[in-house]
């Protein structure tokens, strides 16, 4: 029976160490488009956030001043 020498990998460990390889690369490419993801959702909300404000700062400006506005009477009971 012949051995093997311990430097020559099997066939198992060599498939193993792609599976490994394979899996390595297929995470970082993964996470490289979670992250593409994230920053698109952040940058659409940053310009969600300044069209809100925008609006927010219109209305403030458009709405009617209170305290300018006609003054109500006071309705007096009759005797």
């Amino acid at each position: 029976m012949a051995m093997k020498r311990a430097s020559e990998p099997s066939a198992e460990s060599i498939a193993r160490a792609q599976r490994r390889q394979t899996a390595a690369e297929e995470g970082a490419k993964a996470m490289a488009e979670s992250d593409q993801r994230a920053i698109a959702i952040r940058k659409n909300m940053e310009r969600l956030r300044a069209l809100r404000l925008a609006k927010e700062a219109e209305a403030v400006l458009a709405a009617p001043d209170p305290a300018a506005g006609p003054k109500r009477r006071r309705k007096i009971a009759p005797r």
